[in-house]
């Protein structure tokens, strides 16, 4: 941390916040006020939302990219990293709205490259009270600094949104397929999720998939469908890297989105296979510590029985070795060797 910076960039957004500017960009209260974007204008337009304050006094800006096209049409929104350590989403947004051309778009696209600003700064996934925002919703207004960032998400983002998507990587020491998680019992969620064409749809409905056993926390997916728009997550990849295989492929399914929802007619063909369709998923984990290989590949079918986890101990010894408790599909996996016992090994998708 650079203190003279952190204290010039206070002291810039101090005076430019007065005028409701933050460069060139106007600084707005929240997204589903249309008085404040009823002046947007034709083609790609920056903004900065104010998600509150920060220690001293400052506001905590939020960068919205609006690509508004020339016809009425429905509101796509995007959002990327609500996990800080989770980028490949943000140049996804960045390509996406350098490439659309608003006068072919009916409607206005929404996206918000980084709406976790504070944790990707930090490079890392949770929150500044190390919570995880996204197992905070609803929110509170008047709870914690997780709970409040995402409640404010919910009452000055998500109420602008007519379909929405939000782009994942996997988390720190993990690396994931290209895969979307849908409720595919919608038939709308699941035609999203196969517009992206992604390698596995996940059948999932929106709650935390690990670690909580709270029926209060919800992620930002089940809060945006729970409010009546049509949600899916899409995760593309590793943490903390672009991809550029992946970002690439994120940008065709966007616009593959865009072209089935009859606001731009162009769809961007893929080359790839049809997804896998999973039923449900679930981790698996060592029951001891030591260092952890898992000799098996993304997207590898594995067979029941089939050795996906071998431990060492600090001399070099095997003191366990892992088999799958039953036929799947590697969705995503550990790629860090030193692990205590209850450390991940593998996630298995268990195929329809």
């Amino acid at each position: 941390m650079k203190p003279f910076s952190a204290s010039l960039f206070s002291l810039i957004v101090m005076v430019v916040f007065q005028s409701n500017v933050l460069g060139q960009q106007k600084i707005v209260s929240e997204l589903n006020n249309l008085n404040e974007l009823s002046s947007t204008p034709f083609g790609v337009s920056h903004y900065w939302l104010n998600m509150g304050t920060n220690t001293f006094g400052q506001p905590i800006l939020v960068p919205v990219i609006v690509v508004q096209g020339k016809e009425v049409g429905p509101t796509l929104g995007i959002t990327a990293a609500i996990h800080g350590n989770e980028l490949n989403g943000i140049p996804i947004i960045h390509e996406l709205a350098a490439s659309l051309d608003p006068s072919r778009l009916k409607g206005r696209v929404i996206a918000i490259p980084g709406i976790n600003t504070l944790s990707v700064e930090l490079n890392q996934r949770k929150f500044i009270d190390d919570e995880d925002i996204n197992r905070s919703f609803p929110g509170k207004s008047n709870g914690s600094e997780s709970e409040q960032y995402a409640h404010k998400i919910k009452e000055r983002i998500l109420p602008v949104f007519d379909v929405h998507l939000d782009l994942h990587t996997a988390s720190f020491g993990r690396i994931n397929s290209f895969y979307a998680r849908a409720d595919a019992s919608n038939d709308t969620l699941l035609k999203l999720a196969e517009l992206q064409k992604p390698d596995i749809i996940l059948h999932s409905k929106g709650k935390p998939s690990f670690g909580t056993s709270s029926s209060a926390t919800e992620t930002l997916r089940a809060e945006a469908s729970a409010l009546g728009i049509p949600s899916i997550t899409i995760e593309y990849g590793n943490p903390q890297v672009y991809q550029s295989d992946l970002i690439s492929r994120g940008v065709k399914g966007i616009f593959n989105t865009l072209n089935w929802l009859k606001m731009y007619n162009e769809v961007i063909s893929s080359e790839q296979m049809q997804p896998v369709y999973c039923k449900k998923s679930y981790w698996i984990y060592t029951n001891k510590g030591g260092f952890l290989e898992v000799p098996v590949n993304l997207n590898q079918h594995i067979k029941k029985g089939g050795v996906i986890g071998i431990l060492k101990n600090a001399f070099g010894e095997i003191i366990d070795t892992y088999l799958a408790p039953e036929d799947g599909i590697v969705i995503g996996k550990s790629t860090n060797p030193a692990n205590m016992s209850g450390g991940r090994i593998l996630h298995l998708g268990i195929l329809k």
